[in-house]
């Protein structure tokens, strides 16, 4: 089986990283996006198999004991997030390049796992406090959630440096230019 290259996008919740992927797989690249599992409840306009592989905690741990993922993570607690073997599996079988919109340390350990098929790219907004003011116009989150994600993404930032790119998403026109730009030249090479 021919191995891909993977293009993990990282960044605090409410950065514009998805929409970032998203423009990036509009792009005419040999790209197939990584569908994650995870342990938490579908949001309203989310589907099964479509937006996230969503399983109960207990069958997110059984597919742990199994060896089931090439990475996984507790983002937040009983929260699980990761990427199934058999998935990576299946688009390389494909033929394409394999996007993930996941977590940074997610991202950190495809990156350690696989370095040189690998380009990690973090996405960050200009400031926490625009960060807060994304997440509030999203009502997606209690204010307990967005003080969550608030302190989870203060984290995160730490760990900006140890990416291969970084691109601040101030200009949303600006920064799909910029991962598109990044993405190519890391295909071609």
């Amino acid at each position: 089986m021919k191995e891909g290259k993977f293009i993990v996008v990282s960044a605090p919740s409410g950065s514009g990283k998805t929409t970032l992927v998203k423009a990036l797989l509009s792009e005419n690249l040999d790209l197939s996006f990584s569908i994650s599992a995870t342990s938490r409840k579908p949001r309203i306009d989310e589907v099964d198999n479509v937006d996230y592989h969503f399983l109960s905690t207990i069958e997110f741990k059984k597919h742990i004991e199994k060896g089931a993922f090439i990475e996984y993570e507790e983002v937040y607690p009983n929260k699980f997030y990761g990427t199934l073997k058999t998935e990576v599996e299946r688009k390389w079988r494909s033929g394409k390049h394999i996007i993930f919109d996941i977590d940074v340390i997610g991202a950190l350990n495809i990156k350690k796992k696989y370095p040189n098929q690998t380009l990690s790219i973090f996405i960050n907004t200009p400031s926490i406090d625009v960060l807060e003011e994304r997440l509030r116009s999203r009502g997606n989150d209690s204010e307990s959630g967005i003080q969550e994600r608030i302190q989870k993404a203060n984290e995160e930032i730490k760990f900006s440096e140890k990416f291969d790119k970084s691109i601040i998403n101030d200009d949303l026109e600006k920064s799909k230019k910029q991962i598109i730009k990044v993405v190519k030249e890391f295909i071609d090479s």
